[in-house]
This record gives C-alpha cells, structure tokens and sequence, in this order.
C-alpha cells in the first residue's frame, strides 16, 4: 500500500502555529505505514524563522526538498507558502543522503555520498528524487548525468533550487531540515512504485521553422551554429541587437536542442552572450546537435500547461503528484504570477489528488524514446514544466 499527503502553510513568522498547521493535514504518527519520507518545499523566510527545523524536529521521518520562489498545493491560495509531499508505505523504502559541499566538476563529490548511501543495497532503486543546488560553476547537466551514470541509469526527477532574491544567493537544498546552498541531496525509492513523467515545454506554433547544426560547443557555451557564431543564428530569425551588439530579450527566445538520439528536443535559455558572439545557456549543448529557435509569452506559458495537465488527468490510478516549473516560465508570466498555480487548482484540486508545485532552477525529468516508450533517457531542462505521478 501506498499513502500520499499533501500540506502547506502561509504563516512565516510564528514557528508554532505553522508547524501545528502542518501537522493537522497530515496522518498521526501511528497511522504512518512501514516507510516514509517527507519531501518539502518553501521560500527562505520559512528557513530563516526556523520554521523548517521546526518542523523537521516534530516529525518522525526526514524532510528533503529546497528552496523556491513560489509554490502551492491543493487549497492554497497563496504563492508564498511551505509545502510538504508526504509518502508513506508498506511497500516501498526510501534511502537518502547528501553530498559534500560541490565545488567542481569533480565526479567523486557526487558519487562519494551516492556510494554510502546506497552499496549496500542489492538491487536498483525505481527512482531517484534530486534535489540540487543551484551554482555558478557547476551545471546541472553534470549532476544530472553523473546520477544517471553512478545509478545505471535509474530514472531520475527533482529541481535544481531557486529563491525570491534577485541573484538567488539564498537559494538552498533542505536536508533533514537544514538548508545548504552548495550540497545536492537525493532520495532513492525501492520498490514497486510505477513512476509516469510528463513536460510541457513550448508549441510548435511558437518554434522558428529554420534549423541549424550545432558546430562547435563547449559545455553550456554554445560557439558555432554552421560554423557561424550562435548570435547571428539568432539574428538570421529577425532579433534585432542594440548599439553594444546584445540582443534584448534574448531570454525570451529559447533554443530547442534536438540531440538527435531519438529522445524528444529539449529547451535550453540563453542567459548571455560573449563579445566573440557565442551564446551561454542554462545547459549544454552537444556538438552535431540540430536547433531551432522558439519564443515564450504568457499565453505560451498556460497553453503548454494546460496541455501537459490534461495528458496528466487522462491517466488513472495515480496516488500523488510532484510538480516543477521553470522559474522561466514564472518570470514569463508577468501580468499573472500564479497562473500556472491557478490551472492547477482549476484542473487538478476537483480530483481530490495530493501534490505539490514548486518552481525551479532547471529541471530534472527523463524522456522516453519517440519510438520506445519504456526507454528513458534523463535530461536537464530549462523553461519546462515537469511532472512525476505515481
């Protein structure tokens, strides 16, 4: 048997009565089942007043989750809550830790805590929950892909974290409730779970139908598209640069990365451009990639939402839902804040249907093959909307 709850709270300020708020929506301790974890979610005022710790000490299973700009769950009204994912069961078993503070691209940072956590299990988890930090020399296609690897290649779901400052220097991974800002935790799930993916990311209406062949990259810098550098791709598909060569918006005009191994294109952002006319973007960007080049709005943003819902209420016998956004799309959305928190309340809270919505840094979701569906394939996204049900 599977259990799954969902809670929030809006009160910041008084530890107490935020932490007893949670606890009303969720099971007595004696109506847990064999196994649980708790994974939460919040902005970093619930961190900072001791709500978090709080929290963690009052309850008899850990709590893993981050840091985010916005979050709701079934009933809430606001964006600026804590929210808990609560999942307990017979069945299942939950293994966690954390790693080291990640300074580099260093592979044992990661798989040090991977192997103490999980050498001594004999088989593989069903899946794998990451929370990651967000870092300004490490990406999140390194973790990403050093997790496939060290777990051959389990499918893997979380969220590189955010905050609500303008530089996200308070952006935190919470582990057992204490928040690190460079440590990347995890949960692997054994058992019979039965996990379904889902993403929303953009229309082919607002995808340029011009193409290019990425001919030299370097990571997530972006150097030559047709042996040309990236920016003039951009400028090719009608983006106007100002007088000091940067192209205005550029943010709002995603690349759409095929990497041409039979896994659906992925969305990576531009988030500057070099002197030399290379494009660094929120992820990388393979050589022998093919890209097109797309545009987001707002009525994009609900389109695309609205549209990964429904796929998502057409499936049945689901016990709970994990629910990531781009802080992208947020930012996008500029006139209406909550309104991918507003669809999910029209759409997903008649059904009765635990889940949590966060926003994030970069998200984590596998994508099965175009022609093999029961092959995944783990991916870092951008300006994606991403769904785990299970």
């Amino acid at each position: 048997m599977i259990k799954t709850f969902s809670a929030f709270t809006s009160e910041i300020d008084d530890v107490e009565a935020a932490v007893a708020e949670i606890l009303r929506q969720l099971p007595e301790k004696d109506q847990l089942l064999a196994n649980t974890i708790g994974l939460v979610s919040c902005i970093p005022e619930f961190i900072e007043t001791g709500v978090v710790e709080a929290l963690q000490e009052a309850v008899p299973f850990a709590l893993v989750g981050q840091s985010t700009i916005a979050a709701a769950s079934p009933g809430s009204s606001s964006l600026e809550i804590l929210n808990v994912m609560l999942i307990t069961s017979d069945e299942l078993s939950f293994a966690y830790g954390q790693t080291a503070p990640i300074t580099s691209t260093d592979t044992a940072l990661l798989a040090d805590a991977y192997h103490a956590v999980l050498d001594d299990y004999e088989e593989k988890p069903t899946l794998i929950l990451i929370y990651a930090p967000l870092l300004l020399n490490v990406g999140g296609d390194f973790m990403v892909k050093t997790f496939d690897e060290l777990s051959d290649h389990t499918p893997l779901f979380g969220s590189l974290a955010v905050d609500n400052t303008i530089d996200y220097h308070k952006a935190s991974v919470i582990y057992q409730g204490k928040a690190a800002a460079d440590q990347l935790a995890f949960v692997a799930i054994f058992g019979d779970i039965k996990p379904r993916f889902y993403q929303a990311t953009i229309s082919h209406e607002s995808i340029f139908e011009e193409k290019g062949v990425v001919t030299s990259s370097e990571g997530n810098q972006l150097k030559m598209v047709d042996d040309k550098p990236a920016v003039e791709f951009l400028k090719n598909k009608g983006l106007v640069a100002v007088a000091n060569g940067v192209i205005e918006g550029v943010n709002s005009f995603p690349y759409i990365v095929d990497f041409n191994d039979g896994t659906p294109p992925v969305i990576r952002v531009i988030f500057a451009t070099t002197p030399e006319g290379y494009a660094v973007c929120l992820g990388d960007i393979p050589e022998g990639s093919t890209l097109s080049v797309g545009h987001f709005d707002e009525d994009e943003i609900l389109a695309t939402t609205k549209k990964g819902l429904a796929t998502f209420k057409a499936d049945e016998n689901q016990h709970g839902g994990i629910f990531f956004s781009c802080v992208g799309r947020y930012f996008t959305m500029v006139l209406d804040p909550a309104g991918e928190a507003n669809e999910m309340h029209e759409l997903i809270d008649p059904l009765d249907f635990p889940y949590i919505l966060n926003y994030s840094g970069g998200e984590i979701c596998p994508m099965t093959n175009i022609t093999d569906e029961t092959n995944l394939t783990n991916r870092f996204h951008n300006s994606t909307f991403i769904a785990l049900t299970f």
